[in-house]
């Protein structure tokens, strides 16, 4: 992976669907950008059009979600469409959004991923920046972990494992990957977003959610999930590997190494992300980046 130029799309493409958050009617357009742009964020509703940097020093603390923000101009929930991006080579890209999210979906990065995979890629003429663990750099407990190992081979492989105990509904279950596009095509992009029915109950009397049925994501009650069918047995811990593909991505960089999480969160892989990029004059950081 890292040994690769970097690439955005050919053409724009467009993705229309349903705000989880807001229960809006939402347009995102995935636009082409040129060499070093890396990601950004464009909110296309608000005066000024502001962009925002799709990068660690842009997130802002939530919970179940990763948001970026600069100024008053906020986007919600970035990390499926992050992980589409990262895992699929696209290095730079403008997102447009007319809302402060975007679509939903199923509640996974399919619909984001089959929207750049129609764009197609276009190789430019610079190598992509790297981020490679040197040695090992943990963070978290023994409740939820995240450690970073080197490997000296390239290529990142990702390990996620969850157990919430035994009286919760969600398995212990484990997913290990050695993220190439392929692999995420055909491993972890249909991975959907999960929570518990009594999660589901406060969201909805918080405003969230108001348009979002179980047939739209995974809930899961004492009994099992409610109108819906896993894709796989361990369909919760590939979205979890997903959500930590999207948030590593906040890094701008191509990561090298392994990674073994352990219950993480967003918050915990956010960081983990600032721990990497903290340790820069330790040389962990090794850019392959050259001026075009």
């Amino acid at each position: 992976m890292s040994n690769r130029a970097q690439h955005t799309i050919a053409r724009t493409v467009t993705v229309d669907g349903i705000g989880f958050l807001t229960g809006a009617d939402i347009r995102l357009r995935f636009l082409p950008a040129c060499v070093n742009t890396g990601i950004h964020f464009h909110r296309a509703d608000l005066p000024g059009s502001p962009l925002i940097p799709a990068r660690h020093e842009f997130i802002v603390p939530r919970q179940r979600r990763t948001a970026i923000q600069r100024g008053r101009a906020v986007v919600e929930m970035v990390e499926h469409v992050m992980a589409a991006l990262s895992a699929l080579e696209v290095d730079n890209c403008v997102i447009q959004l007319d809302a402060p999210e975007p679509p939903g979906g199923d509640g996974s990065s399919q619909v984001f991923a089959d929207a750049l995979l129609h764009a197609g890629l276009v190789e430019l003429d610079c190598p992509v920046k790297t981020l490679s663990v040197s040695h090992p750099v943990a963070v978290g407990d023994a409740n939820q972990s995240i450690r970073g190992l080197p490997t000296g081979r390239g290529g990142l492989t990702i390990r996620y494992s969850l157990d919430y105990g035994a009286a919760s509904p969600i398995v212990p279950q484990v997913h290990e990957v050695e993220l190439t596009p392929a692999t995420f095509l055909n491993e972890i992009v249909f991975a959907r977003t999960f929570v518990l029915e009594q999660e589901a109950v406060a969201l909805r009397a918080q405003g969230y959610g108001c348009r979002a049925t179980a047939k739209d994501l995974l809930v899961f009650s004492p009994q099992g999930v409610v109108d819906n069918e896993l894709r796989t047995a361990n369909e919760c811990a590939r979205h979890k590997l997903l959500d930590c593909i999207g948030d590593f991505a906040l890094s701008g960089h191509c990561l090298e190494g392994r990674v073994e999480a352990h219950r993480s969160g967003h918050n915990l892989n956010a960081e983990f992300v600032q721990r990497l990029m903290s340790t820069h004059d330790a040389g962990i950081l090794r850019s392959r980046h050259k001026a075009a």
